[in-house]
């Protein structure tokens, strides 16, 4: 299915087999907080009440069929989500306008913005994107509108400097941001999905307000929507300070004593899964986001049988939630340790889920597909025109528990002790959820290929290993995202990011002419790209990061400048200076700069106009499982490159221009 690409007031119709999309506004800037909202209008293009204005803070219409899904990170910036059950729609919605709004700024300071329709398979229908936007803080992207019976997508591309309440106020929304005079609090970061209880609160008194006018008839409304963020609250897990010695450990919530491996680990782990998911709201919520879910209140059942044919299915779990009228319901197939998803059993799960009219098959395992939206496995695409299939890897399962732990979305210190103990639990070998453990079975074969000098780019173990690789990449970047409560970016070309393929053969032929894998991380506020490559010839991992001098002083102060910032930084850290002069160029460790600042510049022509810094840490060989493992020695390497060298460093800040003495101080003075 090929997608329309969309100009300024051009529309297309969508194909007549769809009945749920996604509405995808994407942009670069990851830092940057962009919120989708849905305005489902009538006839007069006003909404038919307030309750049909879809946002962060009333994230469902009353029926249930446009629903905001949050925002989350992606390897091209950040992404921000409506979607829309088009068959649910009400006759009376002629058409529902998609925008989003900027917690703070303007969109013209985000640059190309895209939006994009895609359908339950992940595939693009209809893709806009502009750069027109300048001082603009909401923007209305498009529109999907109902025509002679169908339904089409229209690009619109118009602003308001007014903000989200502005638009919304346009379009006929009563906006009460201003009834107690508080002050706007900040917005939740891009990847962490917060869903507040005034929502809930906000449901109730919808639903008290229409039981009331079902008894007295209308009445004037006195109290509009609030467009106002709230602030997630930190709170720490519960603590244990009675132990008489160290040696005491407290009882364990989920214990891993006598887990198998196989089914019933994988039993363990589902069942851990969805008690949490039933006892901290906020995790549920968050999860649930990943899989199209709308807030509400979440219910799981272990191990439904459900007849097919003359034989039974039995996914590993039931997901359910309510919200309003509507049951959102989701079939969950969960693998652990080095378990591989398999066609056959998500086809039937599928075919289960059509015949019941459910929404999602969502598969859970130790796999990390290389890019946002692949599946680990390939289905048949005409089994996706009514249910979608989602894939969710238990890394990214452990990386929304210690998003809420560490920066804020739980307000319960009991909740917050529970959610610690799943953590606890996922991150003990014996889980069977490790984060990412496993370069595949083609591993060995490859690495010895490289050594040898026989691998070639086009070799099938190749591109696999290659694969598996991106996929390691983008753990990285999850990790220090869940660690940093910052977005952290795995940087790959333009024309890579929506062709796998491609990107694989990329990596492969890198690998069969120069022996090397490579991944660049982008850190919010650092002073440069954190790029870590694998050599695969000399077993070694080099980690560096390269970042402009500053742009004043001589060489000597801009090098004092950089090594008064890495105190903690090893001795073995390589300081590559470059100079002004064309070709100009030293190296030397940091014991060595340390001991005599004048190696690096002594004899050199013009000044130091950028650095290089790189460190060299032995590489692990074996495919899983241990300390000396490929896997282990990259995450080591990165972490320890980033914690004493990236961290410490900021980039140069000139200091601000002086005042000019007045003729009015000078005499004062004289």
């Amino acid at each position: 299915m090929t997608s329309s690409i969309l100009s300024k007031g051009q529309n297309v119709a969508l194909p007549a087999d769809v009945e749920r999309v996604d509405v995808v506004i994407g942009w670069a800037e990851a830092e940057v907080a962009v919120d989708a909202s849905a305005l489902l209008l009538g006839e007069d293009r006003k909404v038919l009440s307030d309750s049909h204005f879809v946002f962060y803070n009333q994230p469902e219409s009353t029926d249930g069929s446009v629903r905001f899904l949050g925002s989350s990170a992606t390897e091209e910036g950040a992404q921000t989500r409506i979607a829309i059950e088009l068959a649910a729609l009400p006759d009376d919605v002629h058409s529902v306008a998609l925008a989003a709004s900027v917690g703070a700024g303007t969109f013209g300071e985000l640059g190309k913005i895209a939006f994009c329709v895609i359908d339950g398979a992940g595939q693009p229908l209809a893709e806009y994107v502009t750069a027109d936007a300048t001082t603009e803080s909401a923007f209305l992207f498009g529109e999907v509108y109902r025509r002679a019976g169908v339904w089409k997508v229209r690009a619109v591309g118009q602003g308001w400097d007014s903000g989200l309440a502005g638009l919304a106020t346009d379009f006929g929304v009563a906006i009460d941001d201003d009834s107690d005079g508080d002050q706007a609090p900040e917005s939740a970061p891009v990847g962490e999905l917060v869903v507040e209880e005034t929502v809930e609160v906000a449901v109730i008194e919808e639903r008290t307000a229409r039981l009331e006018e079902s008894k007295t008839g209308p009445a004037r409304r006195t109290r509009g929507v609030r467009t106002t963020k709230q602030v997630a609250k930190k709170v720490k897990p519960l603590e244990f300070k009675l132990a008489e010695h160290d040696s005491w450990q407290p009882a364990r919530l989920f214990s891993v004593v006598g887990v198998g491996a196989g089914e019933e680990q994988e039993r363990r782990a589902t069942s851990a899964l969805i008690a949490t998911m039933q006892a901290v709201r906020p995790f549920a919520r968050a999860l649930c986001a990943r899989m199209g879910a709308p807030a509400g209140v979440f219910e799981g059942f272990i191990e439904v049988q459900y007849e097919r044919g003359e034989a039974t299915v039995i996914p590993d779990a039931v997901l359910k939630v309510v919200r309003g009228g509507r049951v959102w319901t989701g079939l969950l197939e969960v693998k652990t340790g080095t378990g591989k998803l398999k066609r056959e059993q998500l086809e039937s799960y599928l075919d289960v889920a059509r015949k019941k009219k459910y929404d999602v098959v969502v598969s859970l395992s130790n796999d990390i597909p290389a890019g946002p939206g692949e599946l680990p496995v390939e289905v048949d695409r005409r089994k996706l025109t009514k249910v979608a299939l989602r894939h969710l890897s238990w890394a990214e399962v452990a990386h929304e528990a210690r998003m809420l732990l560490s920066h804020g979305g739980i307000e319960d210190d009991l909740q917050a002790w529970l959610l610690s103990e799943f953590l606890r639990y996922l991150d003990h070998p014996r889980s069977g959820a490790a984060e990412f453990v496993d370069m595949g079975r083609h591993w060995v074969a490859v690495r010895d290929s490289v050594a040898a000098g026989t691998l070639r780019a086009g070799d099938q173990k190749a591109l696999a290993v290659a694969e598996t690789w991106v996929s390691l990449s983008r753990h990285l970047g999850l990790r220090l995202t869940a660690e940093l409560g910052a977005t952290v970016k795995h940087i790959l070309p333009r024309r890579y990011r929506t062709d796998p393929a491609a990107r694989n053969a990329a990596v492969a032929e890198r690998l069969a002419a120069d022996g090397v894998f490579e991944a660049v991380l982008r850190i919010p506020d650092t002073a440069g790209d954190l790029q870590i490559v694998a050599d695969m010839r000399t077993n070694r991992i080099r980690c560096h990061i390269a970042f402009d001098a500053p742009d004043e002083g001589t060489s000597g102060r801009r090098l004092s400048w950089l090594v008064k910032q890495l105190q903690d930084a090893s001795g073995t850290v390589q300081v590559e200076a470059v100079f002004s002069e064309s070709g100009n160029e030293t190296c030397e460790h940091l014991d060595t700069v340390r001991a005599n600042p004048k190696v690096l510049t002594a004899g050199r022509a013009g000044v130091i106009t950028s650095f290089t810094l790189e460190q060299s840490f032995p590489m692990g060989n074996r495919r899983s499982g241990t300390a000396t493992s490929f896997i282990t020695s990259v995450t080591s390497a990165t972490d320890a490159f980033y914690g004493a060298v990236v961290q410490p460093l900021r980039g140069w800040v000139p200091a601000a221009p002086k005042q000019s003495e007045s003729p009015a101080v000078a005499d004062s003075q004289a």
